[in-house]
């Protein structure tokens, strides 16, 4: 008996696991866990902006840097492509992009009938916002046309153009693009490098930046795109409720004639009461007597009308 009841033991907790496992959520609605390359790639990039962060508030080598390029005034050395850049640094401003981008993602909803490209977007902007808004508050970093000691810092001064904005939006405006991206995940790719780059470098040329302002840039939009997946679940919980709700509204206002015949029994019944209930359904009155009764004939056509002799 002991022997029995162990065996049985061991069977029950065998089989928890697998009921836990039934009884969870599907895997998509999870917080899916990085993989390794992407943990190193996080970390790197972490490091890296904190890198800046630091060289920037004890003034080291990279302000000097600063300085030495905000001395050369590059704008005056070719000065044929001031015009042409003062109309391109638009594309990393964060409306005009967003426009642009929204387009394109505005299209694959209809295509895929999802509101996940859009909310991609929608999520990677809060993050940019809230991550590098953060940090220009903190710094309050002055720009070059209006920094006062040269080789200082220029932080706590009111300003806010450390990290730069422009760099960082273009990073993950564009760099969405390559992330929702199916066929051309690598012509994306490309085209978020370049975008993020020049319009980096286009705000050095111009001098409305430092040099260290878009290095954080670039770090801390590539930041933002690698903490998106970590909101994935997130945004397919709200592209379903999104779904949902259309769902439902269109039912609403759909004519009668074109709403779909709900079935009398429900969909999760066994094959052996479904039958059992097709079988009530067929002893019914209703479909005896539809059964019997002969369908109308048309008597327009009849000449002669027969009476019925009861005996």
């Amino acid at each position: 008996m002991r022997n029995q009841r162990s065996d049985v033991a061991l069977l029950e907790r065998a089989e928890r696991p697998k009921q836990r496992a039934a009884e969870e959520p599907p895997s998509r609605e999870r917080w899916r866990p990085l993989s390794r390359t992407h943990k190193i790639l996080f970390a790197s990039t972490a490091v890296a902006y904190v890198t800046v962060i630091v060289a920037v508030f004890t003034t080291s080598r990279l302000v000097v840097l600063d300085w030495s390029v905000m001395a050369f005034k590059p704008y005056e050395h070719w000065p044929a492509l001031e015009s042409f850049l003062n109309y391109y640094v638009i594309s990393g401003q964060r409306g005009p992009s967003a426009i642009v981008v929204s387009i394109w993602l505005g299209w694959r909803c209809w295509r895929t009938k999802s509101m996940r490209p859009l909310l991609v977007l929608g999520v990677a902007l809060v993050l940019l916002n809230m991550s590098v808004g953060a940090v220009k508050i903190a710094t309050g970093r002055l720009g070059p046309h209006y920094a006062h000691v040269y080789g200082s810092n220029e932080i706590f001064l009111g300003g806010g153009i450390f990290p730069s904005g422009h760099t960082a939006n273009a990073v993950v405006t564009w760099g969405v693009v390559a992330y929702l991206a199916m066929r051309w995940r690598r012509t994306g790719a490309v085209l978020a490098g370049w975008m993020g780059f020049s319009v980096g470098a286009t705000t050095v040329y111009l001098g409305t930046h430092w040099v260290t302002d878009v290095l954080a840039g670039w770090a801390a939009g590539a930041l933002v795109l690698l903490a998106l997946p970590l909101f994935e679940p997130i945004i397919t919980s709200a592209d379903d409720r999104l779904r949902r709700a259309w769902t439902e509204r269109r039912s609403l206002y759909r004519p009668a004639s074109r709403r779909s015949v709900s079935r009398p029994e429900p969909a999760w019944l066994s094959r052996r009461e479904e039958q059992e209930a097709l079988a009530r359904a067929a002893a019914s009155p209703q479909s005896k007597r539809a059964a019997t009764v002969p369908a109308p004939r048309d008597l327009r056509h009849q000449t002669k009308r027969t009476i019925p002799i009861v005996f």
